[in-house]
This record gives structure tokens, sequence and C-alpha cells, in this order.
């Protein structure tokens, strides 16, 4: 079977010990739906988005987690949480097997600068494997970058899971980056956001053609669903609809993207653009 069902959870959490609310929403969603392999929550679902509760990894959260896993036979991605290393704090997601063994950590590398000031960038990709196939993972705001999506695919992710905090008016442009991602490397693309306090909702799942399969409300919602990786694989094999074959053209076109090879010319043309930082006014200032 190439079939594997995961639900995200979009919850309506606060800034503090959300453990036990997040527990009960897991026991109750897999006592629900028992055909459910794996469960995702949103990113800083644990203790909000505050860096006072960093703490090192492995951390007691991290435990508490695992023995749910471990229990209730699933797959865990219990959003993200912010990682002490040192005297750096990452915004850091864990991923747990059914086993309650922790398979990988995934240091975002892409902070929301420069709102998320003070969070380290994270260095290392991180793909996994289910027995049916190999999902990526990243965090929220790494979406709107590309590259993190097409170097997840290059090293064989075919589903790849975004959890995501996001509360401000700009998640109608990540719910199209998402459907954009999904298509261009023919991969399914799950994000799931926070509602409520922290987040407005609006969790979004995408199958490998960029098709819509579900966008949630502003609420809390259970979304369970289907991946089918036989899916993914038929339409990287022929292309979407039979047509375009996206994958295929970017591995066999030879050529060598300067910006990525030489990053001068990019520094020089970015840097007309002023400093990364919150803006002060709405002046522009004239050249």
């Amino acid at each position: 079977m190439s079939h594997f069902s995961i639900a995200g959870l979009q919850l309506d959490l606060s800034t503090g010990d959300n453990l036990d609310v997040i527990a009960n929403e897991i026991i109750k969603t897999k006592k629900r739906f028992p055909w459910l392999n794996m469960i995702v929550l949103s990113e800083l679902a644990s203790h909000g988005p505050e860096k006072k509760y960093a703490t090192t990894f492995p951390s007691e959260a991290e435990q508490f987690y695992s023995q749910l896993a471990e229990e209730h036979d699933v797959w865990l991605i219990p959003g993200s949480m912010y990682e002490q290393a040192g005297t750096e704090i990452f915004n850091t997601t864990t991923v747990i097997n059914n086993k309650g063994e922790i398979v990988e950590r995934y240091r975002k590398i892409y902070p929301f600068y420069p709102y998320e000031d003070g969070v380290s960038c994270g260095q290392d990709f991180v793909v996994f494997d289910v027995p049916q196939g190999r999902i990526g993972v990243a965090i929220c705001y790494d979406l709107w970058f590309p590259e993190v999506a097409r170097q997840l695919t290059s090293i064989g992710a075919e589903v790849l899971i975004y959890p995501t905090l996001t509360g401000t008016i700009d998640r109608p442009i990540e719910l199209v980056m998402a459907q954009a991602t999904a298509a261009t490397n023919q991969s399914y693309v799950i994000a799931i956001n926070a509602a409520g306090n922290l987040g407005n909702g609006q969790s979004i799942v995408v199958g490998p053609e960029g098709n819509l399969i579900y966008q949630a409300g502003v609420g809390v919602e259970i979304i369970p669903f289907e991946v089918d990786f036989d899916l993914v694989r038929r339409n990287r094999e022929r292309g979407l609809h039979n047509l375009g074959q996206p994958l295929k053209s970017f591995a066999n076109n030879q050529i060598q993207f300067s910006v990525y090879t030489d990053r001068a010319p990019l520094n020089d043309v970015l840097k007309e653009l002023g400093l990364l930082a919150i803006p002060k006014n709405n002046v522009m200032k004239r050249k």
C-alpha cells in the first residue's frame, strides 16, 4: 500500500504550557480516527512564541511527546519549540515515530526576521522515511523561499510538511505559495497553522498536482486526510495532467544559476534595499 494517513490539528493555544491540552487533542483525534499514521501540529505549539521557554534538547517536552506517540501508535510532528543550544536559540521541529523514537530534528532555516529576532538560522535540510515513502519538513516562513522546497525534493521528499504560526494579513499569500510549491515540486504540501489567540488558521493541504485538497477556516479544526505516494510518483513520471514535468526539466537542464554559485552580485543589488529591520515610518527616501 502507498497510502499514509495524516491529521493536522489547528488548535487555539496560548503562550505557556500547552502540553496537556495538546495531549488531550492527540488522544481524542487518534480515538476518533484510529487509522491515522501521523499527527501534525502548528509551529511553536507547545509553549507559544516567547523565547523565554527555550530549553536544551533532548527536552522534557520531547519525552512527553515520545510517550504519547508510543502509547497511541502514531507518528508525531508536534509543531516546533525554541531550542537553547549554547548561546544560540533555534526554532526546532522534532519528528517522532510511532515507537516513540526521535528520528529527526529540523532547525528553521529562515526565521521570520526581523520579527523573530534572536533566533539563529538552521543549516541542515531534513527528510525522513515512513514505510510508504519520504517526507520533508520545514517551518512556516521557509515556505517563502522556493529553494527550501526544491532542496527537500532533490533529496527525495514526496510530501512537504510546514508547521506554521501566522496571525497576520499575509496568510492568503501563503495559501497561494502552498499551491505553487506543490505544483512546481510535484509534491503534497501541508501547512498547519494555529487558530485563535496565536494564529488565524486557514491551514492548507495541497496535492501533487497543485490541487487544493482542503483549506480550513479560522477556528479549531481536525484535518484528517490520506497521502498517496504512488500518485506523487505517477505525477512526476508522466507530468501534471500528462503535460508539464518540472522535476525532470529541472534535472535535465544543465544551467548553473550564478546567484547560487556566487552571491556577490545578489548582495550588491540588494544592498540598495537597506537593512533587514522593522519599518519605522511610511516615508520613502528620495534617491
